[in-house]
């Protein structure tokens, strides 16, 4: 079968087509033909090594030769004990510990996987298990009269999350680059600010603050909140994570704000309920470009270098 492999860390270059031999489940696992794996920044940050929590498994080299965690596809074939799925059930799931998404088939554990809604996509199934769980979760305390502030609000997780916090009644603002905000506003962000000509955390202040890219000062982070306000990371470099759960929580504490680092739950429990709001239309899926396998150096660029509107994918079969 054909896959997208590489066997060190580094850019777009790095990676290449190799024909690899087609895994066979074993107990308790799926083999998934893939439709299509959306582009995570998680996969970015581990094809490059950085920061250093995204060499987990293999701190020298990859622990995994082929990235793509968030797949849809058709169940191939499955191993012994597995009895949620049988050949030819439409399914899809964060793959997170084995990945392989970037290739005509896919082995996966049966407990990340889930049946697709028919009215999805594989395309739109695809981009909701990693971004739309941390948008779900990240969003958790937005409500009416709420004023909540996304930094990063342009890509997957972001697009998402601007949704869900006005669906709560919140009143929210978008951050992020300058060619983003026609798209921040598009989704339904009330303000957006471009971080690069305006300093995000002196306007507010916000009840909420839900930060995807986590590269300021937590200090700056705790002037932008209010008492009581609490503001959650996702990703970052391992100091600034480390800030955030020691200097951030000890000064939190002191002026009775929250900051801290939010700890996403996996599966399909937490990301299910998302693909059902986007299955009934309450929910929009945003992929801004789709790449064929070949194309996967371009896409993983395309989101890690900051230009994506909302998700990316790449159609296999």
């Amino acid at each position: 079968m054909r896959a997208i492999v590489y066997d060190r860390y580094g850019p777009p270059d790095v990676l290449r087509i190799d024909n690899v031999p087609k895994p066979s489940p074993a107990a308790r696992q799926v083999l998934v033909k893939i439709a299509a794996t959306s582009v995570n920044l998680s996969d970015w940050e581990t094809l490059q090594g950085s920061p250093l929590y995204s060499r987990i498994g293999g701190l020298r080299s990859p622990a995994r030769r082929t990235l793509g965690s968030d797949i849809a596809g058709w169940v191939d074939a499955v191993g012994p004990a597995v009895t949620r799925f049988r050949p030819g059930d439409e399914v899809y799931g964060d793959n997170l510990m084995l990945k392989g998404g970037f290739a005509e088939y896919a082995i996966a554990p049966e407990s990340v996987l889930t049946h697709k809604p028919a009215a999805l996509t594989f395309a739109e199934a695809s981009a909701i298990p990693q971004a739309g769980v941390i948008a779900w979760q990240g969003t958790k305390g937005a409500a009416a009269g709420k004023r909540v502030l996304i930094n990063g609000a342009g890509g997957g997780s972001g697009s998402f999350a601007i949704q869900l916090a006005k669906q709560l009644g919140a009143e929210v603002t978008g951050v992020d680059n300058a060619g983003k905000l026609d798209f921040m506003r598009s989704v339904g962000a009330d303000t957006v600010i471009d971080y690069r000509s305006q300093d995000f955390t002196r306007s507010g202040p916000y009840d909420l603050i839900l930060d995807l890219v986590a590269y300021r000062s937590v200090f700056a982070y705790r002037r932008a909140l209010t008492p009581g306000g609490r503001y959650r990371c996702v990703g970052g470099s391992v100091s600034a994570l480390l800030r955030v759960l020691t200097i951030g929580a000890a000064a939190g504490r002191l002026t009775h704000r929250r900051l801290g680092v939010l700890a996403v739950k996996e599966g399909p429990t937490h990301f299910a309920p998302v693909a059902d709001l986007c299955a009934t239309g309450n929910l929009a899926v945003h992929i801004d470009r789709s790449f064929t396998l070949d194309q996967v150096p371009e896409a993983l660029a395309h989101v890690g270098e900051g230009h994506a509107l909302g998700k990316v994918i790449v159609t296999v079969n």
